[in-house]
């Protein structure tokens, strides 16, 4: 009998033990699990969520000692302008530094915090800190930089914006254009900040051009290697496109020469004057032949069997096209201010007829204003005539668009027949 009770003794303190582990190791999971959501909720909760600030009570109260739930808490406090909630988001600031000692974010946070309550020491010190433990991130950098700026101390703080634009683009652009407006658009202050490395030069070319700097975008870009142009040649386009809208005709041109585009294109000079080449799309070219082949009652393409000279010659025919105006054939030429050229080409004509024939107009690509216009072309069917146009480029003007348009004859001027353009030449006078 007692070894039976004996055994039923056992049993039952095998069952405690048993229950006690279970209920312990629901605990556990329970106690895990609430954090893990807690967690959840700080990583998903942001600034501007308009229930953040009852999020983030909860989740503090399910995982205590997240440091994120802290820093959430705390940002959302120094957001209020108000002296005595900044100074609690502070202290949230150096619990959630207590929490995470080893985080460098965290102590960014505490410097920003310590800066809005103007405690300028000890932001430094917390600023300077989080660089010591991230020496190869951009971003603390960044902030301690601009915390010094702030501090009206320029060289410190430029020292540091210069080392966080290391092999980053964004902040590279970014502490150029901080300097740029510090220094009162000053290029050798912005250079200052460059390390002298294609990236930098790139980025300093781009960043001038976007500010209609157009000389200084095409000297630091020549400081490139032919190799380093090659490998940067996206952004040679996208600027050659930019100062091309912006009119800077001549350094556009000097882009476009780099990137492939315009290989061929010369300032002072007609692209493809005899048509040899033929012409592609318009969007391939700043400065050769561009053609709008859109007009349904136009047709236009280079012709092999009607030329002047070489083997090809530009056709271009009219079906009773109506419209007022004609500029669905040009070039843009750079050309120097001030400086007198001459403009010679030749015509052939079968069969044209209007009221309104065509002729070419040179155009001020500057300010859309017309420079000159020749003769309309004769009418009827008639042999190659050369024709010559001089003109002088104004003093705003450093480019030109030669272009195809109509003599003025009213709305609905029916315009048929055929011409044929050969042999553009530009002559610069003196």
């Amino acid at each position: 009998m007692s070894d039976l009770v004996r055994i039923d003794s056992k049993k039952n303190a095998a069952r405690l033990v048993l229950v006690l582990a279970v209920t312990v190791a629901v605990l556990v999971s329970w106690v895990g699990a609430r954090r893990q959501l807690g967690n959840l909720l700080n990583e998903n909760t942001g600034l501007a969520d308009p229930d953040a600030s009852e999020i983030a009570e909860i989740a503090e109260s399910m995982a205590p000692g997240d440091p994120l739930g802290m820093w959430l808490r705390a940002s959302l406090s120094r957001n209020v302008m108000s002296s005595e909630k900044k100074r609690a988001a502070t202290e949230m600031f150096e619990n959630t530094v207590r929490l995470a000692p080893d985080d460098f974010r965290w102590w960014i946070e505490l410097g920003r915090a310590y800066e809005q309550i103007e405690e300028f020491e000890r932001a430094e010190t917390a600023l300077r800190h989080s660089v010591s433990m991230a020496p190869t991130y951009n971003y603390p950098r960044w902030q301690l930089g601009n915390f010094l700026l702030r501090r009206n101390r320029p060289d410190e703080a430029f020292a540091e914006l210069k080392l966080a634009t290391v092999n980053n683009y964004t902040y590279r652009e970014q502490v150029f254009s901080l300097a740029w407006d510090y220094f009162d658009k000053d290029p050798a202050k912005v250079e200052e900040l460059a390390f002298g490395t294609a990236d930098d030069n790139a980025t300093l070319a781009m960043f001038y051009a976007v500010r209609g700097r157009a000389a200084d975008a095409l000297r630091v870009w020549s400081r490139l290697s032919d190799d380093e142009k090659r490998a940067n040649v996206s952004i040679a386009k996208t600027m050659s496109q930019g100062l091309h809208d912006r009119r800077f005709f001549n350094q556009s041109l000097a882009f476009a020469r780099d990137t492939g585009v315009d290989t061929n294109s010369a300032p002072e000079t007609i692209t493809n004057g005899g048509f040899e080449s033929g012409i592609g799309p318009a969007t391939e070219t700043y400065f050769g032949w561009r053609v709008s082949r859109g007009e349904p009652k136009v047709e236009i393409s280079t012709d092999s069997a009607v030329k002047n000279s070489g083997s090809r010659s530009l056709r271009i025919g009219f079906r009773g096209f109506t419209k007022s105006q004609f500029y669905n054939v040009y070039q843009t030429v750079a050309v120097r201010q001030s400086r007198s050229y001459r403009l010679r080409f030749r015509v052939r004509t079968e069969n044209l007829k209007s009221a309104g024939p065509p002729q070419i107009e040179i155009v001020n690509g500057n300010d859309g204003k017309l420079i000159v216009a020749s003769q309309p072309f004769a009418q009827g069917t008639n042999d190659w005539a050369e024709y010559v146009l001089p003109f002088t480029a104004p003093e705003n003007c450093e480019g030109v668009y030669i272009r195809t348009a109509r003599s003025f004859c009213g709305e609905n001027c029916p315009l048929v027949g055929t011409l044929w353009y050969d042999d553009f030449v530009i002559e610069p006078l003196g």
